[in-house]
């Protein structure tokens, strides 16, 4: 017997799943989604190993899942629970999320302050202290720590020794979770082994990844707007991702834990999430926890829970509700005092970096401000652009391609030899921001203020400082993109802080803490082009909310002038060089003006596949619209046989009108259920009209004409999260061609 509509995708709904996000179904059954779709030979798109998911379609699923929630009424009580139970599950999850991830932060925070002092040497009483927590601030000298040589050179030996270790064994650990993105073909030798359902053998030939190197924004950004990377939420790489981001911040490396602290909260939203049905079963849904999940990850990085919600909404994801909104606030919130209470830093403040100078800032010294905003424009420009030159060829020479942890090495060597001699950067990052903010008001406690008290022989330290954002500058160039756990926020802090110290000693007055502050946050919104959110995030770091003018001009300027320099910002660029596919509207529609502009014309039918494409996904449905199952079955391997692709078939009847479009995963559960039902008649035919195929066909699948505005086509994958879009001629409403999405993506990025 066919399976009732109404049943079926009910029925489904609520059976438990045991797999990842990135294997749901897109449609409104949960099914397994390792969706293929096929070209013909000739023709490859780029991301073909990477799949989308429909926001349409999982929109309508939540929808009827709600209803089915709304409806069961059992009595009264028992069926408000249900409903109460349907409408907390997103704030619980949200909770859970904040508190794992500030506990999260809490062991990684105390091990790198560890791990990174053991370069200089180590507690007496007991090894696992940090200096900080070894020596208390009134016990100065501290007689507890024991430094591994008191000369120079044996010292500089140890430190470079150790940094190196932490590299090659953060490099190691990274080396752990090399994956190559599934890719599917046909096995001819067995093709047909049951004589009804196809034998598919999973191979390796996919894009190959190491999933806990970098920061993990670009990916994140990637999965967030709607396409898939499978297994990069895992458990593992949650594991690995931690471990290695306190060896690689532990080596003294131009690099931040930041990044990698937003990948662990967004690890830890997936896993939470997919023991809820609800988040399990939807992967739109699930898209909106990982969007709340993303506000931890910075809210426990630098104590900022409010800039924490605002950098998940302005720079990492495409889809933000007010009710994402909402649960990312409290998300945030818990992190940030999930991780007071816990107090790694040993102050018991959730401000990091605080300061109070106590004097205010004159209009003149705006003047300055723009000043610091232009250089951290120039800095953020120059940054985006070597680092791109660097990646592009420097990491593609056949040796270090083939040896990453080659690559790792060299850096940390090269990192330990220009800091160490340099007081001013021989520790973390975060240590160097803080010592750079000090306001000297005495000339007492800091080796920065000696300096700066000091009657004469400033040249010295004045070269330190100068050479300081010079060395951070080159450094940073060369480590983003190491395999490593890494984040840029910070080395960019450090670089802006160094060079608005050094602005500073000439301007009379006031504080060079500053303007140290300010230039801080220049550099940053000259690298990654943040505004709103890093506005906030720097009063927070800084506790200085009398200072968010100052921020708001030099952020500004930065943007525009590092906007000049280079239009993408380094998560953008870094989005591009991994081959990451993202539909970014806003400057997709840029380039379809210019294309306007240099051709005069820019219609949806260049996005077109070649004829030879449509005609194999293409399905005639004859006036009795049955198909045979064995062309539907040939039609499908011919999918699987090019790889890792997602489209589908469009039905097409004899006018040439669509009836209908069967997405790839839909259809290769169809044929197998076909044959458990009475899905097909005595000549082997399916029925279009009736029966288990009908149920998965898009009998409404959104369509333009082909000589609308290219416009259409941005706008309406963008803001609608379309997968697939059908090209009908204007007059006759005939069926001219398919786009997908990742389609579209490869012709916009032909067009940079």
């Amino acid at each position: 017997m066919p399976i009732p509509r109404r049943h079926s995708s009910l029925s489904l709904l609520q059976q438990p799943y045991d797999g990842d996000i990135e294997s749901l179904l897109d449609s409104q059954v949960s099914k397994d989604e390792r969706a293929l779709l096929g070209s013909y030979v000739g023709e490859r798109l780029p991301y073909n190993d990477y799949t989308t998911i429909d926001w349409l379609h999982d929109l309508v699923k939540d929808n009827v899942r709600r209803a089915h929630v709304q409806s069961r009424l059992w009595g009264g009580i028992r069926g408000r629970a249900a409903q109460w139970w349907d409408a907390a599950q997103g704030w619980l999850a949200a909770f859970v999320i904040g508190a794992l991830t500030a506990a999260v932060a809490f062991v990684v925070d105390v091990s790198v302050a560890t791990v990174a002092d053991w370069k200089e040497g180590y507690c007496e009483t007991n090894i696992w202290l940090s200096r900080k927590a070894c020596c208390p601030q009134d016990e100065q000298p501290c007689v507890r720590w024991r430094a591994w040589s008191d000369g120079f050179g044996p010292a500089y030996g140890a430190y470079v020794g150790f940094a190196l270790l932490f590299g090659l064994l953060a490099a190691t650990v990274t080396m752990t979770t090399r994956t190559n993105l599934p890719a599917v073909s046909l096995d001819l030798d067995n093709s047909w082994g049951d004589g009804d359902t196809p034998q598919y053998t999973e191979t390796a030939t996919g894009k190959a990844m190491y999933m806990a190197a970098g920061s993990g924004i670009p990916e994140i950004k990637t999965i967030l707007s709607g396409f898939v990377i499978p297994h990069f939420l895992d458990f593992k790489i949650l594991l690995v991702k931690a471990v290695g981001s306190t060896f690689a911040v532990a080596t003294g490396m131009c690099l931040g834990k930041e990044g990698p602290f937003v990948h662990i909260s967004t690890c830890l939203g997936y896993l939470v999430a997919r023991l809820l049905p609800k988040y399990a079963h939807n992967q739109a849904k699930m898209r909106e926890m990982l969007s709340v999940a993303c506000s931890a990850g910075l809210s426990v990085a630098f104590g900022a829970p409010i800039g924490g919600v605002l950098f998940s909404y302005e720079e990492i994801s495409t889809y933000f509700p007010r009710r994402v909104l909402w649960k990312a606030f409290l998300c945030s919130l818990v992190a940030a005092a999930a991780l007071k209470e816990l107090n790694p830093t040993g102050t018991g403040k959730l401000v990091l970096f605080e300061t109070n100078y106590g004097v205010d800032y004159d209009v003149v010294h705006y003047a300055v401000f723009v000043f610091l905003g232009v250089c951290g424009g120039l800095f953020g420009g120059v940054f985006c652009k070597a680092n791109f030159l660097w990646s592009k060829f420097f990491r593609q020479l056949p040796l270090v391609k083939r040896s990453p942890v080659l690559e790792v090495a060299i850096v940390v060597l090269a990192t330990a030899l220009l800091q160490y001699p340099n007081p001013l950067i021989r520790e973390t990052g975060d240590i160097v921001m803080e010592k750079l903010l000090v306001d000297c008001k005495s000339g007492q406690g800091s080796w920065i203020c000696e300096q700066e008290a000091g009657t004469g022989g400033r040249g010295t330290y004045y070269a330190w400082l100068i050479s300081g954002t010079l060395v951070k500058l080159l450094l940073t160039i060369i480590t983003f993109g190491c395999k490593v756990p890494s984040g840029v926020i910070i080395p960019a802090l450090d670089a802006g802080a160094l060079f608005g110290r050094m602005v500073g000693q000439v301007v009379p007055g006031i504080s060079p803490g500053i303007f140290a502050m300010v230039g801080s946050a220049a550099f940053l919104a000259g690298v990654s082009r943040m505004t709103v959110s890093l506005a906030v995030v720097m009063f927070e770091l800084t506790g200085e909310v009398n200072f968010i003018p100052p921020f708001m001009v030099a952020i500004l300027t930065a943007k525009w002038v590092a906007d000049a320099i280079s239009a993408d910002g380094v998560y953008d660029l870094s989005q591009h060089l991994l081959g990451h596919p993202f539909l970014d509207a806003e400057h997709a529609l840029g380039r379809v003006r210019a294309l306007r502009g240099a051709m005069g014309m820019a219609t949806v039918e260049a996005l077109m596949p070649p004829y030879e494409t449509m005609e194999e996904i293409t399905v005639y449905t004859g006036p009795e619209y049955k198909v045979a199952k064995s062309q539907l079955r040939e039609k499908l391997a011919r999918l699987k046989a090019r790889g890792l692709m997602d489209a589908g078939l469009v039905l097409v009847n004899e006018q040439g009108i669509c009836h209908g479009y069967l997405p790839e995963a839909e259809l290769e559960f169809v044929l197998h259920a076909a044959s458990q039902t009475e899905g097909e008649d005595a000549d082997g035919r399916i029925d279009l009209l009736h029966g288990v195929v009908s149920e998965f066909i898009d009998r409404s699948p959104l369509m333009v004409v082909a000589k609308a505005p290219l416009e259409y086509a941005v706008e309406m994958f963008g803001k609608l999260g379309l997968r697939y879009m059908i090209i009908v001629e204007e007059e006759t409403a005939r069926v001219l061609g398919v786009v997908i999405k990742k389609r579209l993506v490869s012709y916009l990025d032909g067009l940079r």
